[in-house]
């Protein structure tokens, strides 16, 4: 076990999910990837912790703090390629977090994300975090590091116009879209919401 998300990404903001937590289970572990979410959601509750279905992880409690579990099955005794369930599509995906981290620690964009993801919580917008970053990443690419107001002036400006069509794939599997993720309802709902942050006559508009 051992963090990732957000927190490792250098990512986090105050009021989302404080840590998540990897759970690397054995390539030897032959359950199915469902019945690993759900044996783990059913001890997590009857040890009280009151946790929350999500796609691929387990939101709870502890203490004063939110914590997101992602259990994952290894693909073969060593290397960081894992298989997750996706309980929405009730189907199974093969990715690497590391890759992951990798990808936004390296992107210099860790400011414009945090800001968006203000943005996101305080809307109440549905945008699942890592495809956010590949969002804010590509949006900004090109563009001077530090440009902070403008930068994501920009990224609202791509959401607006590109999120609705634009294919975002997992940089650790080609065969994952991490753009099918949201519906076409929930990708116009973002386009929507940056329509109007663009409309907007001051920053305490679009996020506080």
């Amino acid at each position: 076990m051992e963090p990732s998300g957000s927190f490792a990404k250098g990512t986090a903001i105050h009021g989302g999910t404080d840590i998540d937590i990897f759970a690397s289970l054995s390539s030897d572990v032959t359950q199915s990837l469902a019945h690993v979410y759900n044996t783990l959601f059913n001890r997590l509750r009857d040890e009280g912790f009151n946790p929350r279905q999500q796609n691929v992880s387990i939101g709870i409690k502890v203490g004063a703090y939110s914590v997101d579990v992602v259990p994952a099955r290894r693909h073969g005794p060593t290397g960081q390629y894992h298989s997750l369930y996706r309980r929405k599509a009730d189907t199974w995906t093969q990715t690497n977090v590391v890759t992951h981290i990798n990808a936004v620690r390296s992107s210099g964009r860790a400011e414009e994300i945090m800001i968006l993801k203000a943005w996101r919580g305080q809307k109440g917008l549905t945008f699942p975090s890592f495809y956010l970053e590949l969002v804010t990443i590509e949006a900004c690419r090109g563009r001077r590091v530090g440009d902070l107001a403008e930068n994501v002036w920009v990224t609202l400006a791509y959401i607006r116009d590109n999120i609705t069509r634009a294919v975002f794939i997992d940089p650790a599997n080609t065969n994952n879209r991490i753009s099918d993720d949201l519906t076409a309802v929930e990708k116009q709902a973002l386009a929507n919401a940056a329509s109007t942050a663009r409309q907007a006559g001051n920053w305490g508009q679009i996020v506080q």
